[in-house]
């Protein structure tokens, strides 16, 4: 059935119903710290039917962690709660259309499905497996694919057939290995066939048999295709099957991979009443990259073909070539300070030699391709092209390469350089339905912006343009418009475009939705609406329906936030622009002040301090940070003004903001955090000598920094989850932004805040679950033991047994911002 009018929506009142809680409008850290279900419950994960009628997203039941599935149907302008037993024929997120876009795949529960829209919109269900299925498409030629335990199969839609069209196995090849084993064999192996009859018959009988039974597999068309054999130390790190079912892609590493370095976890409180140990991540630089290999597969070849990445441009340079040799030299020059101190002399001349050596195969060998991984390859609906995104390990590089089928290459598209890293957002890529064109994202501007390149030609046109991020783009089905997410208006708004493809290269593109705040979209199946995820500062996500044009009005679909948090009188954030003294651009922030005007200056102020580094949280939508958002108005209604700062490596803001912390983590993000204090100094009546800081994580970390580096700026400060010393935290992140400990020691002792603990002068709070496996408890416990070392007065340290890296019981939230109050009433007020 067609979708009502917006107008009609609207006026029928097409909303979620929302059940009081408490009718208290005080704001209290007890309330604040609570179970967040008080605040309502939002929508979460939402997406069309395949019909486009309807609406399907997920709440999360009151009390419990059990999501319930919703569906407003919007014929019938009502939202009701599916059942379990109307679950069987709901669709589901995800999946695929087929080229009429008449078909839908998808996957529910671990099984797939299709939904036919030619048959009355009948749900058929293709398997019914305790096995995971994954990854399911249509065929060219209408079949269903899908990947179960890292295997392909197609489900026939004429006879119903399921078969395999490749078999590859991390196995020897037993021809191979029955060699190998020939060759490694004794005496007494070679013996044997050599004196008597009996064992070379019964050898070339077995050699015979499976010689025949392989003769009768390939040419028994009713039997499955001849395996492959990668070999035992390989393992298959992912696959891509082609539409036309003649080529398989696979992403092949090292079964047997140096796991480096892996920290342990106790956990004291046990259901056993015993401790628990378990291993955790691993620490930056203490393994050797393996790399990846992508190889070609196609139907009838003995051998897959390796694609050769060395036709990549610049895969051979080595852009931290001066730093390898710096480190070298510091390695000759220790080796020989252990020399001439004696007592290590021989060990000290092996490793030596065993250096130079390494140095010479080096120099020998070189200029060789840089290990890569490689992103998901892309098919395009017919099979007849394909994309890959390759990453250099050490993250300077990307390329889009297609995959010549069959030539068996890479054809070289597309390369971005970074001098510091490789942004881990942005890798969207997708195809038009021209089957030629692929759209992508690139940051080679200074800014994620939307670009076209034909796959066969390499011709490339440039969507957008400008210093604004462009994020999450989806195409049209017809093919004629692009739809994105684009801060183009503020930095902090991110509202809905789109681009005509006809107009690609104009840089001309039209502001689709004007709802102001933080938007996220899916196109309908027939596109002509967007399902907009839409929230503000001061209210949480709710779902609003718009028609997919410029100028068209939204309208609301839920209202989940509960009547006790509205009628609460929340602090709502000023977005304020810091002027900086060390960048032509200000330093975009939240500022909350006291709602009672008449308090009296100079007045103490908090500066909170994000995680993550690459986050925003000065846009102008719901924060992730919902509990500090409250906490911020009970410390305004308290008398506080607090500054949140999207300090340099902070999302939303171009690869300029993201990567000025290269090689000098805690530099610029305190820099900007002085800059604030300034400020608030001078825009807000705020006391200089009462000013607190505190965050968690990643600005846990800024927090000691601008306590050990400059005790002068913060009289208070409180360190949530903190890392202390960036030797110890993972390898993805960290390598990204400082490279590694034995290639860079001067970027982690310039960045990591325990070489600089003895700078600490004011009072400081550290609180840290002792379960964290993402900034380990170790962390702390060092730190802890430098500033006892030191002789430090007036720090605390706060532990909490039962928690990880983000709490989850309100009794630890509670205590922990009791202590976080305690501290800024105590130093901060007088």
């Amino acid at each position: 059935m067609p979708v009502q009018p917006l107008a009609a929506v609207l006026a029928a009142g097409l909303l979620f119903p929302v059940l009081p809680l408490r009718a208290q409008d005080d704001v209290t850290l007890e309330r604040i710290m609570a179970h967040p279900d008080w605040l309502g419950r939002q929508p979460e994960r939402p997406y069309w039917s395949s019909d486009g009628d309807s609406v399907y997203f997920q709440r999360k039941r009151e009390g419990e962690e059990t999501r319930d599935l919703y569906r407003i149907d919007l014929e019938e302008r009502e939202t009701v709660r599916v059942s379990d037993r109307d679950r069987a024929g709901a669709d589901a997120a995800g999946g695929n259309w087929d080229r009429e876009r008449r078909r839908r795949v998808f996957l529910k529960a671990g099984d797939v499905f299709v939904r036919d829209l030619d048959r009355d919109g009948g749900l058929i269900q293709i398997t019914r497996t305790a096995a995971t299925e994954t990854a399911p498409f249509f065929t060219a030629g209408g079949d269903v694919a899908f990947r179960r335990a890292g295997v392909w199969f197609v489900r026939e839609r004429g006879t119903g057939l399921l078969r395999q069209p490749f078999d590859v196995r991390t196995e020897d090849d037993p021809e191979q290995a029955r060699a190998e084993q020939d060759l490694k064999a004794g005496y007494l192996e070679r013996q044997q066939p050599r004196l008597l009859e009996i064992v070379r018959q019964r050898r070339q009988r077995e050699e015979r048999s499976l010689e025949v039974s392989r003769e009768r597999q390939a040419g028994d068309p009713s039997r499955s295709a001849l395996p492959h054999y990668l070999g035992r130390e390989a393992e298959v790190a992912g696959s891509a099957l082609s539409p036309a079912l003649d080529r398989l892609v696979l992403r092949i590493r090292p079964k047997e991979r140096d796991e480096g370095l892996r920290d342990r976890m106790p956990n004291y409180v046990t259901a056993t009443g015993m401790v628990d140990v378990e291993e955790v991540r691993m620490k930056v630089g203490t393994a050797e990259t393996a790399g990846e290999t992508l190889l070609l597969l196609r139907a009838g070849d003995a051998e897959p073909t390796t694609l050769d990445v060395s036709v990549l441009p610049g895969i051979t340079d080595d852009p931290l070539a001066e730093l390898r040799e710096a480190a070298r030299e510091r390695k000759k020059a220790r080796e020989a300070a252990a020399k001439q101190a004696g007592g290590g002399e021989d060990a000290a001349e092996e490793e030596a030699e065993s250096v130079e050596h390494k140095d010479e195969t080096a120099r020998e060998d070189e200029p060789r391709p840089r290990p890569v991984r490689f992103g998901p390859v892309s098919f395009n609906r017919d099979g007849s092209r394909a994309v890959v995104q390759v990453y250099s390990a050490d993250n300077k590089d990307r390329w889009i390469a297609g995959i010549d089928l069959e030539a068996a290459e890479l054809r070289p598209l597309h390369r971005m350089s970074d001098p510091a890293w490789i942004n881990y957002a942005f890798r969207d890529l997708g195809w038009l339905p021209d089957d030629r064109t692929v759209f992508f994202l690139s940051e080679e501007t200074g800014y994620s912006q939307l670009h076209l390149i034909d796959a066969t030609t390499g011709k490339r046109l440039q969507v957008t343009e400008g210093d604004f991020v462009v994020r999450s783009p989806q195409v049209s089905a017809d093919g004629a418009f692009l739809y994105f997410e684009a801060n183009r208006s503020h930095p902090g708004v991110f509202d809905v475009f789109r681009a005509a493809v006809s107009e690609a290269g104009t840089g001309v593109i039209e502001r689709v939705t004007s709802l102001g705040g933080l938007n996220s979209f899916r196109l309908s199946p027939d596109n002509r609406h967007l399902l907009i995820v839409h929230s503000t500062a001061t209210r949480p996500p709710e779902l609003w329906l718009q028609d997919a044009s410029p100028g068209a009005e939204a309208v609301r679909l839920t209202e989940t936030v509960s009547t006790d948090f509205v009628a609460t009188d929340w602090v709502a954030p000023r977005f304020v622009e810091v002027p900086s003294s060390h960048t032509s651009r200000p330093v975009h922030a939240r500022l909350y002040l006291p709602p009672d005007s008449t308090t009296e200056a100079p007045r103490p102020a908090v500066v909170f301090v994000h995680g993550a580094g690459y986050l925003q949280n000065a846009h102008q939508g719901w924060s992730s940070y919902f509990r500090e958002f409250m906490f911020h108005t009970l410390l305004a209604r308290r008398g506080y003004v607090v500054l949140d700062m999207d300090f340099r490596a902070s999302a939303g803001y171009g690869r300029n903001w993201r990567t000025a912390i290269y090689r000098q983590m805690g530099t610029p993000e305190v820099e900007d955090l002085a800059d604030g204090v300034d400020y608030l100094v001078a825009e807000h009546g705020v006391d200089r000598e009462r000013i607190g800081v505190y965050g968690g994580s990643y600005g846990g970390f800024v927090t000691f920094m601008a306590m050990f580096r400059h005790p002068e700026l913060f009289a208070a400060g409180a360190a949530l989850r903190p890392v202390t010393d960036w030797a110890h935290y993972n390898h993805g992140y960290t390598s990204n932004i400082l490279n590694t400990p034995e290639l860079d020691p001067e970027a982690y002792e310039r960045s990591s805040p325990i070489e600089f603990a003895e700078g600490l002068q004011k009072p400081l709070l550290i609180c840290t679950g002792m379960l964290d496996d993402n900034v380990l408890f170790q962390d702390s416990v060092r730190l802890v033991q430098r500033l006892i070392e030191l002789g430090k007065e007036d720090w605390e340290l706060a532990v909490y047994p039962a928690e990880a890296h983000g709490f989850l019981e309100p009794s630890s939230w509670l205590d922990e911002y009791r202590r976080i109050l305690k501290l800024f009433e105590t130093h901060l007020k007088r």
